[in-house]
């Protein structure tokens, strides 16, 4: 039997299909460390290219499995993240040595704080590295059970739905784009980095020191 690596979606949809997909979303949705190393984004989008059929071709995957199976790992994962946290998840997130744990954790709280718990939990939802932690955060923090489970749902629907359908849409207009899904993957993986770029250029900005106005009672 071939091995198959997890943190690469063709090897993945390939070997499991949509159950595949759904163990790792699962897992990205809500296992802390485990979650940073496995795609997310890069994986429902080549799988929502795979339902596409063509007239020489028939659909890889079938569309309603993957869409109900990358909603189910979503909302899942979120719910057991937030297990996690709400159980010593303060204690393990203060314990980890990784700055990148520790960047999206403070990225987190920073988001819960700033935008409340509706709109953080869709948001953190589309960003890498922030959606891993997020669920875990909030139970830490001690987000209230039944908001944190209608946002982080919405959240997790809307991700998923939308980076499958995206995938399917754009498999279904050009045939043969499935033999292209590695730079498709690469694309989706850069467009995916935006709003972290976006918010690391936000702070640059923010922890820049304001240099005092000519004639301002220090000149």
């Amino acid at each position: 039997m071939t091995a198959v690596n997890p943190m690469d979606s063709a090897s993945v949809l390939a070997a499991f299909g949509a159950l595949g997909l759904l163990a790792v979303i699962f897992a990205e949705s809500g296992l802390l460390v485990v979650g940073f190393f496995l795609p997310g984004d890069t994986l429902l989008f080549p799988a929502g290219v795979l339902c596409a059929g063509s007239a020489q071709q028939d659909p890889r995957l079938e569309l309603w499995q993957v869409m109900l199976c990358g909603a189910v790992g979503a909302v899942a994962g979120g719910e057991v993240g937030y297990l996690i946290g709400s159980h010593g998840g303060r204690r393990l997130l203060s314990r980890t040595s990784n700055r990148r744990v520790k960047g999206a954790v403070a990225r987190a709280e920073d988001l819960l704080a700033r935008y409340g718990y509706g709109k953080a939990l869709v948001i953190g939802r589309f960003v890498p590295l922030l959606r891993t932690v997020l669920h875990p955060v909030a139970g830490a923090l001690g987000v209230p059970r039944r908001p944190f489970t209608v946002w982080q749902t919405v959240g997790g629907v809307l991700w998923s739905q939308t980076l499958i359908l995206a995938g399917y849409t754009l498999g279904a207009s050009f045939p043969h784009l499935d033999e292209y899904l590695l730079p498709l993957v690469a694309v989706v993986v850069a467009l995916s980095m935006l709003p972290l770029l976006i918010e690391a250029g936000r702070a640059h900005r923010a922890r820049r020191p304001t240099r005092p106005c000519p004639g301002g009672p220090d000149s």
